[in-house]
């Protein structure tokens, strides 16, 4: 981050309207969100008397940088744009949260139609809890609205649908980030308070939104019923018929959640999380434009070829059990000295199976990998 003291950027302040910026300590913790309204000027007074920082980096117009920026470069916003969704989400909503998630999240939507592929990898490669067990929650919520807007594009959904895809998709678990965060790493069965707290948390959350501003009814009524089914069934209202957004957002989530490890399993290997993800969702048109835009081998899966070769699929193919891959190592296990592109439409470099991450004995940056495989 990039920090300048908040006592160099009063003028950007209106009093009535919200706040063009987060407020943070002089730490970098965040004090508040984006988009809270001061009541006076003498409370922004108070926090240039304790120091407090904004970071310069939000004035910047992150999507057109973006759009520019070299291939290798993108992995670097992928973390950056994925903390400061994170940030945001782990604060309590306040002020204008509306205005708060879409301008954290345009770098996120710039990032995915970027370049879809490395969407997808961000996804797959969540077998490690990245940043540590305090962030899985919202690293789940990115890699679900990844998935969830990549599905609603693929449909023919609207703008408008779309953003609402990733408000929720975002949004739905604000309830329970701290519990989510638990869950990932405990060990134990689930108990019987934190269940009650699982099922009662899309109406929570919902709540959270409505009290922090929010009033489009197709975002608040997805919240709700991201858990629900059609007929009756999920939790926790059961009613007959479930809101689009709801059906799309809860495949995704269940997608990506198949791909996230926890202390009591290993992550679903891709190939098999998509065949359980069809048989559970029985072929309907959601299930199946998620599936086909992962691929079977989707960006992020690690594979052996035919040849014996090891390595990490970077680019969707022509057809999905085609994918673009970089080796990593040869077929003895000996490590490259640098990667190389292989084409699996080939017959001799067709790929034999999916294995683990750990299958992967030697690792190289992402920024390379790009490089080794490029559109």
């Amino acid at each position: 981050m990039n920090f300048e003291p908040l006592s160099q950027h009063r003028h950007r302040f209106e009093l009535g309207k919200p706040t063009p910026f987060g407020i943070y300590d002089v730490g970098g913790r965040l004090l508040l969100a984006r988009g809270h309204h001061f009541e006076s000027i003498e409370q922004l007074e108070k926090l240039i008397d304790r120091e407090a920082t904004v970071d310069v980096r939000e004035f910047e117009d992150k999507s057109r940088r973006i759009a520019n920026a070299r291939a290798d470069q993108l992995p670097a916003y992928w973390e950056e744009s994925m903390g400061e969704v994170g940030r945001l989400l782990r604060a309590q909503p306040v002020g204008d949260f509306t205005q708060s998630l879409d301008h954290a999240s345009r770098p996120l939507m710039a990032l995915i139609e970027r370049d879809p592929d490395l969407a997808i990898l961000q996804a797959v490669r969540a077998e490690s809890v990245q940043g540590g067990p305090t962030a899985y929650a919202s690293r789940h919520a990115v890699h679900t609205a990844t998935a969830a807007c990549l599905a609603a594009t693929r449909l023919g959904w609207s703008v408008t649908e779309r953003q609402c895809v990733l408000r929720t998709a975002l949004t739905m678990n604000i309830a329970m980030a701290e519990l989510q965060n638990r869950l990932v790493t405990q060990v134990s069965p689930v108990t019987t308070l934190q269940r009650a707290e699982i099922e009662s948390h899309p109406e929570r959350s919902a709540s959270m939104l409505e009290m922090a501003g929010v009033t489009d009814t197709d975002w608040l009524e997805a919240v709700r019923q991201h858990h629900e089914e059609d007929g009756g069934t999920g939790y926790p209202r059961r009613p007959p018929k479930v809101h689009a957004v709801a059906q799309l957002v809860h495949c995704a989530d269940t997608f990506t959640a198949k791909l996230s490890p926890r202390l009591r399993r290993q992550p679903i290997l891709a190939d098999a999380a998509a065949r359980l993800q069809y048989q559970a969702g029985r072929g309907d048109a959601m299930t199946a434009a998620l599936i086909k835009e992962f691929g079977i081998y989707p960006p992020g899966c690690v594979v052996r070829l035919k040849s014996g070769e090891v390595g990490m699929v970077m680019r969707r193919g022509e057809s999905a059990s085609t994918p673009r891959v970089a080796v990593l190592s040869d077929r003895v296990g000996d490590a490259l000295m640098e990667p190389v592109h292989r084409d699996t439409s080939r017959p001799e470099h067709a790929i034999t199976a999916v294995i683990p991450l750990a299958g992967l004995k030697v690792r190289v940056g992402l920024e390379k990998l790009i490089q080794t495989v490029p559109h």
